[in-house]
C-alpha cells in the first residue's frame, strides 16, 4: 500500500485496528500490530489493563498457590523443625501477596502499551457495524471509534447456572472467591477441572476441610492416566475428599454456610461453596447481531485457522473461541491474527504440541501424547521414568514427591510425550518440549542419555528417565 492509499484509509478510520480486551490474547495482538507500525487502540472494560488472566484468573490463583506451597515447605522442612510453630495464615492474608503480584503485572502490562504507543481506552465496547464500536465509559459517556480491522479478545468468565444464587455471601465462583473475607473451616468445590483441583490444593494447604465434587469418574481425564491417578492420590492423602460421578440437584445457602443436595440423594454441608464448573465467553454485551455474528451456547465464536470470523475484517482470539483456553496459547493466537492483518496472508499456526501446566500441589505439566492415546493409535512405544526421590537436587530442596515420564517410539526412539508430576513441573517440561520440536532426527530420547546436565539439578531427571527407558528395549 503506497502513502496515498494509506492516508486515504486513515482519513476514513480512526485506527488500523482496535483490539477489544487487554488480556494475553489482546496484548499479543496489539503489541504485534504496533511493532508493525499500525495505529492501534485497545479497549478494556475493567479499570485496569491485564484482563481476567491478571485480575481474577491465572495470576492471582498461581500467586495464591505459590504462597501456600511455600508455607507447606516451611512447615515440613527439617531445617526449621526446632523453631516455634507459626500461626496458620488465612485465605484473606495470603490474598495480600496475590494483590501485590497483580499490581506489578498491571504496571508491566501498562508500560508495554505505553512504550509501543498503543492507545488504551477504558470502557465497554459494543458493535455499531463491522468497522465502528460504541464505547461506554464508567462515567456513562458514550463515544464511537472506528478501525479497518477489529479483534475480539474479550476472554471468558465463570459459568453461572441460573438456579444457583451467586449473590449469597457464602456462594462463590472462581472470580468472586478472591473477595472471600471470612476464614472458612470447610468448603465444597463443585467441579474438579483444572480450576477446581487447583483451589482444592490451595484451601487444603491452608488447613480447610475440602470436599471436591467431580461430575466424571476420573480427575482431569485429558491427562495421562498415571498422572491423573497420582494427583488423586496426593489430594486424597492431604485430606481432600473426592466424590466422583456426582451432580447437584440444588444448592441451598444458609445464614452460616451452604447445603448441597446431590442427585444421588446425598446432602453435604460446608461453610462455603466454590462453583468451578466451566466458563462462558464474554460476548453477550458486544451486540454481535449488528455485524451478523452469533456466539454458541457457551458464548464462544467460530473462527478459521487465521482466527478470522465469518466477517472478513473481524477476528477473535483467546478464551472467547474456546480450546485450548490457555494464556500461553492466547498470546500466540493474538500474534498470529495480527500477522495475518499485517501481511494479508496466514502462514503461521500454533505449535502442535502445546504444553499444559496445572498448578495443583504438587504441580503437573505435560506435552505430547498420553499412554492412552498411543495405545489407541497402536503406536509401539516405551516408557522411561525418573522418580524425583532419586535426584540429589530434590533431596536438597526437599521436593522428592513426583516423577518425570518420557514416552518414546520403540523403533525410531522419537519422543512422543512427556509428563511431569511434582514441584517445578511447569518449568521442567520445557526442556523436553524444546527437544520434541527438533526436526531431521534431532528429537530422540538418546539426546537426554548422551548429553551432560548440571549436577545437582532437577533437569537431571531427563537423563535418568532416558537411561531407564533405553534399558527397557530389547
Amino acid at each position: 500500500m503506497d502513502n496515498k492509499e494509506y492516508l486515504k484509509k486513515m482519513a476514513k478510520y480512526d485506527f488500523d485496528a482496535i483490539v477489544i480486551g487487554s488480556g494475553p490474547a489482546g496484548e499479543g495482538a496489539a503489541i504485534n500490530l504496533a511493532k508493525n507500525k499500525k495505529k492501534v487502540a485497545i479497549v478494556e472494560k475493567y479499570k485496569k489493563v491485564g484482563g481476567g488472566c491478571t485480575h481474577w484468573g491465572t495470576i492471582p490463583s498461581k500467586a495464591l498457590r505459590h504462597a501456600v506451597a511455600r508455607i507447606a515447605e516451611f512447615q515440613s522442612s527439617p531445617l526449621f523443625e526446632d523453631l516455634e510453630p507459626s500461626s496458620s495464615l488465612s485465605f484473606a492474608q495470603i490474598l495480600k501477596h496475590a494483590q501485590s503480584v497483580i499490581k506489578k503485572q498491571v504496571n508491566v502490562r501498562s508500560n508495554f502499551y505505553e512504550r509501543n504507543r498503543v492507545t488504551t481506552i477504558f470502557g465497554e465496547a459494543s458493535f455499531v457495524d463491522e468497522h465502528h464500536l460504541s464505547i461506554l465509559d464508567q462515567e456513562g459517556t458514550r463515544t464511537t471509534i472506528s478501525a479497518e480491522n477489529i479483534i475480539i479478545a474479550t476472554g471468558s468468565r465463570p459459568y453461572r447456572p441460573e438456579q444457583i444464587h451467586f449473590n449469597h455471601d457464602r456462594i462463590y465462583d472462581s472470580d468472586t472467591i478472591l473477595s472471600l473475607k471470612h476464614n472458612p473451616r470447610s468448603i465444597i468445590i463443585y467441579g474438579a477441572g483444572v480450576i477446581g483441583c487447583e483451589y482444592a490444593s490451595i484451601f487444603r494447604g491452608l488447613g480447610v476441610k475440602v470436599d471436591l465434587l467431580n461430575m466424571r469418574d476420573q480427575l482431569l481425564s485429558f491427562l495421562d492416566q498415571e498422572i491423573s491417578e497420582a494427583l488423586g492420590y496426593h489430594l486424597w492423602n492431604s485430606g481432600v475428599v473426592i466424590r466422583n460421578n456426582e451432580e447437584f440437584d440444588r444448592i441451598e445457602g444458609t445464614d452460616c454456610g451452604v447445603i448441597v443436595h446431590l442427585k444421588s440423594g446425598k446432602k453435604m454441608k460446608a461453610d462455603c461453596l466454590l462453583f468451578a464448573n466451566g466458563r462462558t465467553g464474554n460476548t453477550d454485551s458486544l451486540a454481535l447481531d449488528k455485524i451478523g455474528l452469533e456466539a454458541n451456547g457457551r458464548g464462544q465464536l467460530e473462527v478459521n485457522p487465521c482466527y478470522q470470523t465469518s466477517v472478513d475484517n473481524i477476528y477473535a482470539v483467546g478464551d472467547v473461541i474456546g480450546y485450548p483456553s490457555l494464556a500461553s496459547a492466547a498470546i500466540d493466537q493474538g500474534r498470529i491474527a495480527a500477522t495475518t492483518i499485517v501481511d494479508g496472508v496466514c502462514n503461521q499456526r500454533l505449535i502442535e504440541d502445546i504444553p499444559t501446566g496445572i498448578y495443583t500441589i504438587p504441580e503437573i505439566s505435560s506435552v505430547g501424547k498420553t499412554e492412552q492415546e498411543l495405545t489407541k493409535e497402536q503406536v509401539p512405544y516405551e516408557v522411561g521414568r525418573a522418580q524425583f526421590k532419586s535426584l540429589a537436587r530434590a533431596h536438597i530442596a526437599d521436593t522428592t514427591v513426583g516423577s518425570l515420564k518420557i514416552l518414546f517410539h520403540r523403533e525410531t526412539k522419537e519422543i512422543l510425550g512427556i509428563h511431569c508430576f511434582g514441584e517445578r513441573s511447569s518449568e521442567i517440561i520445557h526442556i523436553g518440549q524444546a527437544i520434541m520440536q527438533q526436526k531431521d532426527g534431532g528429537n530422540t530420547i538418546e539426546y537426554f542419555a548422551n548429553t551432560t546436565f548440571n549436577y545437582p539439578t532437577m533437569a537431571e531427571a531427563y537423563r535418568v528417565a532416558a537411561l531407564n527407558g533405553l534399558n527397557r528395549l530389547f
